[in-house]
């Protein structure tokens, strides 16, 4: 086991003007199961491609424990990669699958055998051994992936969003298996995901990527409750935090008919600038007197919660308050019909106020 440090780590593709990864510092503990994640073409797979060796590095170095891997060839690296579409030869059976790479590198046949069939009892494989990759559902073909990279032992394991295949409900049993065999195995996992319910799901730490610049790295929980800037806000969280542009006043931030009470030592930080951004997430409202105007469009009724869906109500023509649609989770026995307006109220200490200049964090 190792860790993993990426120092300054760029890759610029041919013919672009930008890089796709851009000056990526990194430090990933020993044992960590760190998790990358963005939008589509953030960097997140360049990233680690580039620790695969399947990237070259245009200027930095990425380090494995204290030995540079800048440069060596794919195979000296000691790492095993676990890919989107699996990568299984259809010919070999599955205990052939898991134990190639073993066979590739002389291991004896005996130790081969062993090692398979350990891997195999670690991920439920020992009746299906016997039988080709097109025998196998997508979730049994993603464990013969997974097999096939613990059999290898190695210092680090790549994954490169390996659920996307799988249909929603195999998709959430799958990913708990991967967290609860990372921790058993102990091994560093590099993992890459767009979608951010899996990465506060699985990783020990997460990263997230926009426009192949780290933007912040930090447990889930913190990234949820403390996000640096409006990016971060709005990609963590599911539904998304609410953010809302409206005017500042002197006492806070005017939203429609109602000024949302902001810190006036925060207010003090964004001085010069005559609008802000208030972020709430859509747990932290209560159907209120008064508070924020909601004309509710669509109440979605899940049994324990409902999320109310609309607009906010009592905007002025010039206002433009948020690009995305607006989102409340309230109890079940309280939601309103559709159609009614309702008022929002949020506890001031869960109010995130962020720089329209800078788009970061102010509170």
């Amino acid at each position: 086991m190792a860790t993993v440090s990426y120092r300054d780590a760029s890759r610029v593709y041919p013919g672009s003007d930008r890089p796709a990864v851009n000056k990526l510092n990194l430090e990933i503990e020993d044992g960590e199961f760190m998790v990358l994640v963005g939008p589509s073409g953030c960097g997140k797979s360049t990233s680690l491609r580039m620790l695969a060796g399947l990237e070259e590095v245009n200027s930095g170095s990425i380090f494995i424990g204290d030995r540079d891997v800048t440069d060596l060839p794919p195979k000296d690296r000691d790492i095993a990669m676990v890919f989107q579409n699996y990568a299984l030869y259809p010919h070999m059976t599955v205990a052939d699958n898991m134990g190639f790479a073993l066979k590739m590198q002389n291991v004896p046949k005996a130790e081969r055998q062993q090692r398979v069939q350990e891997a195999a009892h670690l991920l439920g494989l020992e009746d299906f051994l016997n039988r080709k990759p097109k025998a196998l559902s997508g979730g049994q073909r993603q464990r013969v992936a997974m097999g096939r990279a613990i059999v290898r032992q190695p210092q680090v394991f790549l994954m490169d969003e390996p659920l996307s295949n799988l249909d929603a409900k195999l998709r959430v049993s799958t990913r708990t298996q991967i967290a609860a065999l990372q921790q058993r195995l102990g091994v560093t996992t590099v993992y890459v995901t767009h979608d951010q319910v899996e990465a506060m799901t699985m990783g020990d730490r997460v990263a997230v990527m926009k426009d192949g610049v780290l933007q912040q790295v930090d447990t889930p929980l913190a990234l949820y409750d403390a996000p640096v800037n409006l990016f971060v806000a709005g990609f963590i969280g599911s539904p998304a935090m609410n953010l809302m542009s409206g005017k500042r006043v002197e006492d806070g931030v005017q939203i429609g008919d109602f000024v949302v009470r902001i810190a006036r030592e925060t207010l003090a930080k964004a001085d010069g600038e005559e609008t802000l951004t208030v972020g709430i997430r859509p747990e932290q409202f209560q159907i209120s007197t008064e508070g924020i105007g909601l004309d509710v469009a669509v109440v979605e009724e899940l049994g324990a919660d409902s999320y109310l869906y609309g607009h906010l109500a009592g905007l002025h023509d010039d206002e433009v308050v948020t690009a995305q649609q607006f989102v409340a989770r309230v109890g079940a026995r309280t939601a309103p019909e559709k159609g009614q307006v309702v008022r929002l109220s949020a506890p001031a200490d869960q109010v995130h106020v962020f720089s329209n200049k800078t788009e970061e964090r102010i509170s």
